[in-house]
């Protein structure tokens, strides 16, 4: 009988559904009463969050765990790559911002990270009885087999047994599994175990002769089809939808900056029945807008340059000429101060840059990370209201002694002050990321901003019902009993 298993989820190409189908099967595997963790050897996202022991992991382990019902820890994601350029990453070992490398070095450090990717994994082993693994990208990329640490490589490492998820929706479904399977080493074709196929609409029966010669060529199951899921909400790890919602009449504006980071900072607008977001990408103007907010930032001197080059700071300057309301989050909120200092080079060449202009703040960068969770309260002109959120950032920012900082804040026993209104009311700053995340709080920025409505979705009900949206499909779905009996195969053989 089958009482403990490790299970990986690797995937045709990115996006192809590793990280739902990872969510999906740790919720369904938490209903029939398994004790289970996620686990993601390497991650590159600049969506992250924060564990309640303060450190840093990919946004997608964190909700996989709220999908297995326990606090995420640095563990389920050993390794955290932040890219700041085009060519280099922050790297992040168990919460812990490492060091800037480019491809290169990085590519030669992973031989020496991998003993933390299995103390990890083996941390995991010991705690859970099952621990549903994600890949990344497709582990037939030939040019990252070597010192590969994220998907086979891994798997070779760990022992462990492997399904591939394909998306049909992109085409070229059965080419993708049959030559993903072609390019890997016989041990690791003995690894896979079956196949999943995502996202599939229309009538079963019309696959079935694929389904069949799949099979049958490769000699490996095909475990479910997955329908394709409309309206399914689950945070993305880098994914930006930048088209116009067109479904409110309050228009809130989010230049898209080159490094933007935790843009799921706005899901909840995206999703709100009165608000048209807009994500505005590179080379397109700022259109008129009731809201502008600045976003987050991995590289601030560097997303602010952009900023200018794109003609956005002339669009901001007239927006708030004609009474529209500006809020900064984290590198948003540095912008928007008088000067930016970088004395260590962290983000480039040592020196500084001036900020908009638009607040009387000015922000240092510093060595060591600010990584918390927090909640506390908002007090706006009329009110007070609960905030929840957390704080990545390496900048100190320094505010003027007699300003009146809007928020007070809580982590563990420590009491923080943060954030900043102009003197016109026009702007706010602040570091607080998931400041939209509580409906009070959304409803009552939204009223600052000009909306008069209280429809602010319930974000943590949205994540749930998404979860449990996945758990059911693959209940009705994937073959659950035919992938039991698999995992119990394997675990025979390798016992012997």
């Amino acid at each position: 009988m089958l009482t403990q298993f490790s299970l990986m989820v690797q995937g045709t190409t990115s996006d192809a559904g590793k990280s739902t189908l990872v969510a999906g099967l740790c919720r369904l595997l938490k209903r029939q009463g398994w004790s289970v963790a996620p686990f993601k050897s390497q991650n590159m996202a600049l969506n992250s969050a924060v564990t309640a022991d303060g450190g840093e992991i990919g946004r997608a382990q964190a909700v996989q765990a709220q999908a297995c019902g326990i606090e995420p820890t640095v563990h389920m994601n050993p390794v955290l790559l932040k890219p700041n350029t085009d060519i280099g990453a922050q790297v992040i070992v168990h919460g812990k911002a490492l060091a800037d490398m480019d491809a290169c070095a990085y590519h030669e450090y992973k031989p020496k990270v991998m003993g933390a990717v299995m103390h990890s994994f083996h941390h995991l082993q010991a705690n859970y009885q099952a621990v549903i693994i994600e890949g990344a990208g497709s582990p037939a990329e030939i040019n990252l087999r070597d010192r590969d640490i994220a998907n086979m490589g891994f798997a070779e490492e760990a022992d462990c047994p492997v399904i591939i998820i394909a998306d049909i929706d992109k085409g070229g479904v059965f080419a993708h599994l049959y030559g993903t399977l072609a390019l890997l080493s016989e041990s690791e074709q003995n690894r896979v175990i079956g196949f999943v196929i995502n996202r599939f609409r229309g009538d079963i029966t019309l696959l079935q002769g694929g389904l069949d010669w799949l099979e049958q060529t490769t000699g490996k199951p095909v475990l479910g089809v997955l329908p394709y899921l409309h309206g399914l909400y689950l945070e993305q790890e880098d994914a930006i939808a930048v088209q116009q919602s067109d479904r409110g009449k309050f228009r809130i504006v989010v230049p898209c900056f080159p490094r933007i980071s935790n843009h799921t900072d706005f899901d909840v607008l995206r999703l709100h029945p009165d608000v048209d977001l807009i994500m505005v990408p590179p080379n397109h103007p700022l259109p008129a807008a009731d809201l502008i907010i600045l976003p987050g930032s991995k590289s601030v001197q560097g997303d602010l340059r952009f900023l200018r080059e794109q003609g956005w700071d002339a669009a901001i300057n007239r927006h708030l000429r004609f009474g529209g309301k500006l809020i900064g989050i984290c590198g948003g909120y540095q912008m928007l101060g008088e000067m930016l200092y970088d004395p260590l080079g962290l983000e480039g060449a040592a020196g500084s840059l001036a900020g908009l202009g638009l607040l009387p703040i000015s922000t240092t960068l510093a060595a060591e990370k600010q990584l918390r969770r927090v909640t506390g309260t908002l007090k706006l002109t009329d009110e007070t209201v609960v905030v929840t959120g957390y704080e990545i950032h390496a900048g100190v920012t320094e505010t003027p002694a007699d300003a009146s900082q809007p928020m007070t804040l809580h982590c563990d026993d420590a009491v923080i002050t943060d954030g900043l209104f102009s003197d016109d009311g026009l702007i706010f700053g602040t570091y607080l990321h998931g400041l939209f995340d509580e409906p009070a709080a959304c409803n009552a920025l939204l009223r600052w901003a000009g909306l008069q409505t209280d429809s602010a979705p319930d974000m943590q009900q949205l994540r749930e019902h998404g979860i449990d949206r996945l758990a059911d499909c693959l209940a009705d779905h994937l073959h659950m009993e035919q992938l039991f009996a698999l995992l119990a195969s394997w675990e025979q053989r390798h016992a012997n």
